[in-house]
């Protein structure tokens, strides 16, 4: 509702203006009646007000005087309406000065009124459109910043500019808010997924309205990762009087109640500046690797479930590089008889979760150097990622020795796999099976598992080839079947729909217009008329 101040010194102009239309079905309320300049004056000194609808003559200031001192203050932004008389038109010329926005003739009529009012309206619709479309480039724009200290590409007007824009004080950390997903399941609508990601942003700005702009849409690595990033200053716990522990729970809790699926939060270590958020970003990502290797749950600290060299902590190293030599050669007899060793020389020690955690993260991240070593190509990042999807499984509990030597063998098979180069011979495959089955519930999953080959490794080498994902290429290559057979067929639209591997009619047209362009009657009808 826009609010309004009528300002005049006759109580039955007063009254009468509040009864002659519906001002609430217009958009308005009346929020104050005053009766001279000067006290109308003062409430605008406390009170936001949208328009002001003012009597000239008045006792102790009049209506032109209290625009006046309204602009000389610069005290509101509110549009000014002046009531007056045929014979104090000559006045009008000083208000239209001034920036009055219009005049009444008194008496008031109803069209006259509901005309300004209407007018009013429209102009704080295209106000407000104008205020949305400049802190939306405002807001782009601070990302695109944030993205750049982040990602560790910065310069000095990089920093600048989210300093003089962000709240910050203290300890920060770069936050990363994980919308919790099935891992590898090729059926999840991309769609559905990325509106729920943006249900999410909207959802954590409204819980910290007043440091909104700290979150920042899709940061992820990963394309198939639905986050957000946040920068945490430690003030924002403090005044709250809250550790900072006590802070991220109740923002989940807050955040259950507003967003319908289970969130993850990493938080990064804690860093002094804007200039280093690089490294706490990436801590973020060191804890996304080890995740799976922990019990599962929706809050993680870098300091406490990945940081190293603990005091009284015992590096297994000769354990921890016979496991590694082991995956190299790819020998799972080998592999389990290493991690069993690892295993029994971590309970050695105690085999307390900081044991666990400094020994898993040093092999952790001596097979990602590994793989590197095997493909100089290849993206440490989506290596990150195959090992962020192989340590989540259902069964997996703290310390599983179990689940340490399965994940070792698969790796060292995903290792086999890019030393091989599978690339050259294998894709030629995937794409015979697409033509031949594109209709099927084909995915990298049973690819993976028909040609012996890591469906991870596999969905690398794929974009890597395509640049876009299988499935991406998949829908592609289904839409522009069902393109072919709505211009050569008379089939019916869903029958067309079914023949391409889309059971949910309504499914296959959202997809059809995201990759054409129109809805496929109208692609129909315009080929054919382009035939004849």
């Amino acid at each position: 509702m826009l609010k309004v101040m009528i300002v005049d010194d006759e109580p039955y102009i007063l009254q009468g203006l509040q009864f002659l239309i519906d001002w609430n079905s217009e958009g308005f309320e009346i929020d104050a009646l005053m009766s001279n300049g000067k006290d109308a004056l003062e409430y605008l000194s406390g009170h936001k007000i949208d328009l002001i609808i003012s009597d000239i003559q008045m006792p102790v200031m009049n209506g032109l005087d209290l625009l006046e001192e309204i602009n000389r203050q610069n005290l509101s932004e509110a549009k000014f309406i002046l009531l007056t008389g045929y014979d104090e038109f000559s006045y009008v010329q000083r208000a239209i000065r001034n920036n009055c926005m219009d005049y009444i003739l008194k008496p008031v009529s109803k069209e006259d009124l509901l005309d300004i009012l209407r007018r009013v309206a429209n102009l704080n619709k295209e106000k407000e459109k104008d205020r949305l479309s400049q802190r939306s480039m405002e807001d782009a724009f601070l990302a695109t910043n944030l993205m750049s200290i982040i990602k560790g590409k910065f310069d000095d007007t990089n920093i600048d500019y989210v300093t003089n824009h962000l709240q910050l004080t203290g300890g920060i950390r770069f936050v990363d808010i994980e919308m919790v997903t099935e891992t590898g399941s090729d059926e999840e609508d991309d769609y559905d997924l990325r509106m729920l990601q943006k249900q999410m942003f909207l959802a954590c700005k409204e819980i910290l309205k007043e440091n909104a702009s700290h979150f920042i849409f899709d940061v992820s690595y990963d394309k198939d990762n639905y986050d957000v990033g946040f920068i945490y200053c430690e003030n924002m716990a403090t005044r709250r009087d809250m550790t900072e522990r006590e802070f991220f729970e109740m923002f989940i809790k807050k955040l259950e109640v507003l967003f319908p699926k289970p969130v993850r939060i990493m938080c990064g270590k804690t860093v002094q500046d804007v200039a280093s958020l690089s490294k706490s970003y990436s801590s973020c990502i060191r804890i996304s690797s080890i995740i799976g290797f922990h019990m599962q749950k929706n809050l993680y600290f870098y300091e406490e479930d990945i940081q190293f060299g603990q005091s009284g902590i015992v590096l297994c190293k000769s354990s921890l590089d016979e496991v590694i030599s082991s995956i190299q050669s790819n020998n799972e007899e080998a592999i389990r008889k290493a991690v069993s060793e690892l295993y029994e020389e971590m309970n050695s020690t105690g085999a307390n979760s900081h044991v666990i955690d400094l020994n898993i993260n040093y092999l952790l991240f001596q097979l990602i150097h590994l793989a590197s070593e095997q493909d100089d190509n290849i993206n440490q990042e989506e290596v990150i990622q195959y090992i962020s999807e192989k340590s989540f499984e259902d069964s997996f509990k703290r310390g599983s020795r179990q689940h340490m030597e399965r994940f070792a063998i698969e790796y060292a098979e995903y290792l086999s796999g890019l030393r091989k180069n599978v690339s050259r011979g294998i894709l030629a495959s995937i794409e015979a099976e697409i033509r031949d089955h594109y209709a099927e519930n084909i995915s990298l999953r049973n690819l993976g598992e028909k040609y012996f080959i890591n469906s991870s490794y596999l969905g690398q080498i794929f974009r890597k080839k395509y640049k876009q994902s299988f499935k991406d290429y998949l829908t592609t290559y289904r839409i522009n079947e069902a393109a072919r057979q709505l211009v050569n067929t008379n089939k019916k639209i869903n029958q067309i729909a079914a023949d391409v591997g889309y059971k949910d009619c309504d499914y296959f047209i959202r997809k059809f217009i995201e990759t054409i362009g129109c809805t496929p009657s109208k692609y129909r009808k315009t080929h054919a008329m382009s035939k004849e």
